[in-house]
């Protein structure tokens, strides 16, 4: 009996909510603008001084990165 109620209570809030009527349209006022076609280049020119490093071993700076040590990494005096 519960089952049948609740199916009848759906379908009636169901029928409920697709029995009103909006005809409501809104209208969005719309701007015409026109296209920019030109375009400007420029061109930069850095000088910059930069220092390659060359590495005898394959990932040597990843290694390097990753064996960093802290202060807490040091053994202290009991």
């Amino acid at each position: 009996m519960k089952t049948i109620a609740t199916i009848i209570f759906i379908f009636f809030i169901g029928t409920a909510a697709s029995a009103q009527d909006r005809n409501e349209t809104v209208k969005v006022e719309t701007i015409e603008m026109g296209i920019v076609t030109e375009t400007a280049y420029s061109k930069k020119i850095e000088n910059k001084r930069e220092v390659a490093r060359l590495y005898r071993f394959k990932n040597s700076r990843i290694k390097k990165e990753l064996s960093f040590a802290t202060k807490r990494n040091s053994p202290k005096m009991a």
